[in-house]
């Protein structure tokens, strides 16, 4: 239900006001204004007044700027338009066009050479990252220029990109993470007398409290950003805090509370054409009309949210009304509708990984292509310096004649070397095939049974659930009944739970969705929370975008092998789990305290496990080095070349 806000650096010291005044004053100074560049910044302090009441108007005067830095050939106006304007694009929730335009101004930015510009349109292309759930581009973005910003001392740009990395780590789960950096942001924000900002940092500050059930916390910061709000007159943070606020009431069960506040965003999503707040608002009164038990009702409001998501395509909403109108289904009894919304939300996650995972793909392929050029350019150098030395050999006469002598027994015996060194190649390729299908095969095959699992059994035994709790609330049973009744829907739920934890294992999701690092740290925490045994999580310096997917999968199953090898075998209590990434290598570090054993017994050990790991590092090129006594532990190095 929270939409966190993301703070848009604006490369301009004006502070937005709804001051008329003012307003009117400078539109009476732009009808007589020259054509410079004091009319550029004039547009877009005029336009600004408009960005959250009227962002149509304000893209007019934004695009007038633009037009005329254009004339007189003043690029810094540009870069200064393309930070406004995509401002508004983010607002009216068209971040692919705003991506676009920021990356534009990254490349103008550069050609004016002006390393706080750079500085600047760079977290602009952070933020665009960030809107489009692209966590991996974005924390690029953010760190790269985050120390930078931390020796420049600007408070008011230090604390908007503190902001947003509390709304990046929201996103991905990480809400103490995100706390972190929002308690650095508020006190520079009011130390510098930033409402704005201030009030979209307290927002998001609030979402995290939440997101962790500190609904006292949240509350004190959202009420705070909306009185902020109010004074502003900046209807679209209100209209979102109205959301956060009403999510409170609807998780406290004061329905008719929540009820007020998700109508009085309505009608500020509506007046401002705001699309997902609009969505969310309607999905919000389904709820509501699904808890009060008005069925129809919540039905309507759920079909209208999700004709605006479909037509908006805002796909993470409408796989949240799938959701929504299948527990309404199974609420009226009518379980064909309910599995088929389950069908639908589980295709349009799929869809949402998938893409996720090809825009991964991608980025490799470009990479790859790259390299290729410039492989076939050093190969095309090295030609033509080798024409060059035959020319002066042939103009040597007599000399040429040895040095070619030379030459050809030099070159029959690397063609011989060659010859030797290919047929090694070619071993060695059949064996990395062999290796590479059986790899592919268990990938595949553990997909397949993770969606079959989740597919089907889930879905049966989610239904199964629902219905066995509606019919408890008519049958009238004896005392004995009822706890037995209730032991059987206890057993249910933790059949439900195993069975999406098999999935898990056999496909982590966290793995597509955010990479290595969060996958890993997911997995270590599972093992954890068990009690079976104390694992601690270590990374550093991990960038997921160089980790190529195949060796990111069998990184996440050599450590989950090595895991349950410790927990099977070792009798330890407490495990490390070390990942760091230096350069192009990727090190991985696994020890325990167990009863350990004696390392030569490696070389004749027959279990699938441990040939399975042996696979995965001969497959991927990766070294190996195992220390263990008996009583004294066990600890697994392991390193890979990245790309």
């Amino acid at each position: 239900m929270n939409k966190t806000l993301l703070l848009l650096l604006l490369l301009s010291s004006s502070v937005f006001s709804q001051n008329n005044r003012k307003k009117d004053s400078l539109l009476q100074v732009l009808k007589t204004a020259k054509e410079d560049s004091n009319k550029v910044l004039l547009l877009l302090s005029v336009g600004e007044f408009y960005e959250n009441s009227q962002p149509e108007i304000a893209k007019k005067y934004y695009n007038q700027s633009l037009q005329l830095s254009k004339k007189i050939n003043y690029k810094p106006g540009e870069v200064k338009y393309a930070s406004y304007y995509s401002a508004v694009l983010n607002v009216q929730g068209k971040f692919d066009s705003s991506l676009k335009i920021n990356l534009n101004a990254l490349q103008l930015a550069k050609q004016l050479n002006n390393q706080l510009t750079i500085t600047k349109v760079t977290l602009n292309v952070a933020n665009s990252y960030s809107l489009l759930a692209q966590n991996d581009s974005s924390l690029y973005y953010y760190m790269k220029t985050l120390p930078l910003l931390e020796r420049m001392g600007d408070k008011r740009i230090l604390a908007i990109v503190y902001n947003n990395l509390t709304m990046m780590y929201r996103n991905i789960g990480q809400y103490r993470k995100g706390i972190e950096y929002g308690e650095k942001a508020i006190p520079l924000l009011r130390e510098i007398k930033d409402s704005i900002n201030l009030e979209y940092g307290l927002t998001n500050l609030g979402v995290n409290y939440s997101e962790l059930k500190d609904y006292h916390s949240a509350l004190t910061y959202f009420n705070e950003a909306l009185d902020i709000s109010h004074n502003l007159g900046d209807k679209y943070v209100e209209g979102t805090l109205l959301l956060d606020l009403a999510n409170i009431d609807y998780q406290q069960g004061q329905y008719e509370a929540c009820k007020i506040k998700f109508g009085n965003s309505l009608k500020v999503a509506r007046e401002l054409h705001l699309s997902e707040t609009e969505t969310i608002a309607l999905k919000g009164f389904a709820m509501y009309y699904l808890q009060t038990q008005n069925y129809k009702a919540a039905q309507q409001y759920a079909d209208s949210a999700l004709l605006i998501a479909q037509k908006n395509n805002i796909r993470e909403q409408r796989v949240k009304l799938y959701k929504l109108l299948s527990d309404i289904s199974y609420a009226c009894q009518d379980l064909n509708t309910a599995r088929a919304y389950d069908i639908k939300t589980d295709q349009l996650q799929d869809s949402i990984n998938n893409d996720n995972l090809q825009v991964v793909t991608t980025s490799y392929e470009k990479k790859y292509e790259t390299k290729k050029k410039e492989a076939q350019i050093q190969l095309q150098q090295s030609q033509l310096k080798q024409k060059n030395t035959l020319n002066t050999i042939l103009i040597g006469g007599t000399i040429a004649l040895l040095i070619i002598l030379l030459l050809s027994y030099r070159n029959y015996h690397h063609k011989k070397t060659m010859q030797q060194q290919r047929i090694t190649e070619l071993e060695t390729e059949k064996k990395l095939t062999a290796t590479e299908a059986i790899i592919k095969g268990e990938q595949q095959e553990r997909s397949r049974l993770a969606k079959d699992l989740h597919d089907g059994l889930g879905g049966i035994l989610s239904g199964v659930k629902y219905s066995l709790s509606t019919m408890k609330e008519n049958l009238i049973m004896t005392e004995q009944n009822a706890q037995a009744f209730e032991n059987s829907i206890n057993m249910l739920d933790n059949s439900i739970s195993e069975m999406r934890r098999v999935a898990h294992n056999m496909m982590p999701e966290s793995l597509l969705q955010f990479g290595l690092d969060t996958a890993l740290k997911d997995f270590c925490n599972q093992v954890s929370t068990s009690g079976i045994l104390k694992v601690s999580y270590q990374s550093l310096e991990i960038v997921d975008t160089s980790i190529e997917q195949p060796l990111a999968i069998s990184v996440y199953r050599i450590v989950q092998e090595l895991l349950n090898n410790i927990i099977k075998h070792a009798s330890a209590k407490s495990a490390t789990v070390q990942i760091a990434q230096e350069r192009n290598i990727l090190m991985i570090t696994v020890e325990d305290n167990g009863k350990g054993f004696d390392v030569n017994e490696l070389k004749s050990a027959k279990g699938i496990g441990w040939k399975n790991i042996l696979s995965r590092l001969n497959y991927h090129n990766g070294k190996l080095d195992v220390q263990s006594s008996p009583e004294k532990g066990t600890s697994v190095y392991i390193e890979f070349t990245t790309t």
